[in-house]
């Protein structure tokens, strides 16, 4: 049997990233202390890998695929194909940003101030190509973590992670700028990419990830009218395309369902109600597949 060989992230990421499969249709197991996690598909097999070394393993051949950061593809130059954008985190399903952040109490207002500054940070080819691109020429070191208490014993300036601004506010830091906004992407090598059989694979993998991240905001809704308040609750509904509308045995009456956004319920309803809706039911959605 051919097998598709999958670098999933170890850290920030994987909790996230295995829930997303599970609602994509993939089981993923994995022991406390095991890089071998397994997948009910036994076209797949799975290695967990920290989420910053899997473009490497990708470009190299050793993987096929892998689900990383854009941020950890442009950190390490890799040449790697990008087949889908996942936006999701650790915290939320939106881009998480690499970020130039200062002591609140320091003078630095923008990247030119750093000139011979020294920074600290954990993607340093990221952060030196965006100094380049400035014509800032600055001192970039690697930390190997608690890289918001550097600032300002150690280093004039961060560049840290932050997907809410949180642990940096904590730490008394001012972000300055915004140095790469970044999303999770699923990556396939490129020869793996020219094999019908993996590219086909992959392809399907990419459809069923985008379409649970694209069903995590949404619910299904269900509810009975009378056929003459069928265009007054349709014209209210929200829909992919438009609500389905079916006839119920018994005359006069119909059944109406529709996708509409989660946050939007809470509104929707009470007009629904007033509109002579009977019987609403709100769903849950794993995939929506357009």
């Amino acid at each position: 049997m051919s097998k598709l060989v999958l670098g999933l992230p170890k850290g920030s990421l994987q909790e996230a990233t295995f829930t997303m499969l599970q609602k994509a249709g993939f089981r993923v197991r994995v022991g406390s202390r095991s890089y071998m996690p397994s997948v009910d598909d036994p076209a797949i097999d799975a290695r967990l890998i920290r989420a910053q070394e899997i473009s490497h393993y990708v470009e190299l051949g050793m993987l096929d695929a892998g689900i990383t950061g854009r941020d950890w593809v442009v950190e390490n130059d890799s040449d790697v194909v990008e087949v889908a954008e996942l936006i999701y985190g650790k915290q939320g399903f939106r881009p998480v940003r690499w970020v130039l952040a200062v002591p609140e109490s320091s003078p630095i207002r923008s990247a030119a101030d750093l000139e011979g500054k020294r920074i600290a940070t954990e993607a340093v080819g990221l952060t030196r190509r965006y100094l380049a691109e400035k014509g800032v020429a600055a001192e970039v070191e690697f930390s190997w973590g608690a890289t918001e208490v550097k600032a300002p014993e150690l280093v004039d300036a961060i560049v840290e992670l932050t997907e809410t601004g949180s642990s940096l506010r904590a730490n008394n830091l001012r972000i300055v700028e915004t140095v790469l906004e970044s999303t999770t992407r699923l990556i396939v090598n490129k020869d793996a990419w020219q094999d019908a059989w993996k590219k086909a694979k992959i392809e399907q993998l990419a459809m069923l990830l985008q379409g649970a991240l694209a069903a995590e905001s949404k619910v299904l809704l269900k509810l009975n009218a009378a056929e003459d308040a069928v265009g007054r609750i349709v014209e209210l509904l929200p829909s992919l395309h438009a609500p389905t509308v079916h006839s119920l045995q018994v005359e006069g009456w119909v059944a109406i369902e529709t996708v509409v956004d989660e946050l939007r319920v809470r509104e929707l309803i009470p007009e629904l109600k007033k509109l002579g809706a009977e019987g609403i039911i709100e769903l849950p959605l794993n995939k929506i597949i357009p």
